[in-house]
């Protein structure tokens, strides 16, 4: 059964599976679902509409599914989605959506997310990402699967952030991140892709080096983009992962962190 405790407050309107945990002093609202095997620390605040999936860990004092910071927002019924199996640290606060862009925010599964970690509205957030201590991304804003955010890496609104992409500690984002790489700084630059992450994952020689060449490409030869572009082609055709760091390119509407 739900072992909710005593002390805590769970509206009557809120779903919960059968084995759900919730400490004490947690306060749960309505239109607020949690799905099986999730465990809620005690002092955690979650409201809706929020929808939580399988197996995530909350710790005490996170606040989740509450109303975004914009001056814009105004009660609309927007949504919060997490997907399965997260750490959600002490202190993070996770925001709703805004009618402004498509009232949701989502983020998805297997992440951590450190203590004090920011998710503001309309937030992207794939999976297996890792969120380090006060890293804030403000709204709007897209991360990619497998990308590390050092502590207290800011992030602007809108920017996106690539898969695999990493940012070093006390990192200020203002432009977007291709896959696979590293920056670092305030403002950021880049510093390399994070070749340590691909040994990690087991990456072939061969798929390194290409990787390792599509960078320079980009970032060594003193190529316009348009031109750095048309030189990835034929290795992006080769290699997948080439293709999602110059397709990551291609997306970026505000520009790539140089």
């Amino acid at each position: 059964m739900t072992r909710i405790h005593p002390q805590a407050i769970v509206d009557p309107a809120a779903r919960l599976a059968d084995d759900v945990e919730v400490g004490p002093w947690s306060y749960i609202g309505p239109d607020v679902e949690i799905a099986a095997g999730c465990v809620i620390a005690s002092h955690v605040v979650i409201k809706g509409p929020t929808s939580i999936g399988k197996g995530n860990r909350i710790f005490q004092f996170a606040s989740v599914g509450e109303e975004c910071q914009d001056k814009k927002y105004a009660g609309e019924p927007t949504r919060l989605v997490i997907g399965d199996n997260n750490v959600i640290r002490e202190g993070c606060t996770l925001h709703r959506g805004t009618v402004q862009d498509q009232g949701i925010t989502r983020i998805g599964s297997n992440n951590l997310l450190m203590a004090y970690v920011h998710v503001a509205h309309d937030c992207v957030v794939g999976d297996n990402i890792i969120m380090a201590n006060n890293a804030t991304i403000a709204g709007h804003v897209q991360v990619g699967d497998g990308a590390i955010l050092g502590g207290y890496t800011t992030v602007h609104q809108f920017c996106r952030l690539g898969p695999w992409s990493m940012s070093a500690a006390n990192t200020a984002v203002f432009k977007d991140i291709p896959a696979f790489v590293m920056v670092g700084g305030n403002p950021a630059s880049a510093h390399g892709m994070n070749f340590e992450g691909m040994r990690r994952r087991g990456y072939a020689a061969e798929l390194v080096t290409a990787l390792r060449r599509a960078y320079k490409t980009v970032y060594r030869q003193g190529l316009t983009l348009k031109e750095a572009l048309v030189e990835l082609e034929e290795s992006a055709t080769q290699f997948p992962e080439v293709a999602l760091y110059r397709d990551s390119i291609i997306a970026s509407t505000r520009g790539i962190t140089r």
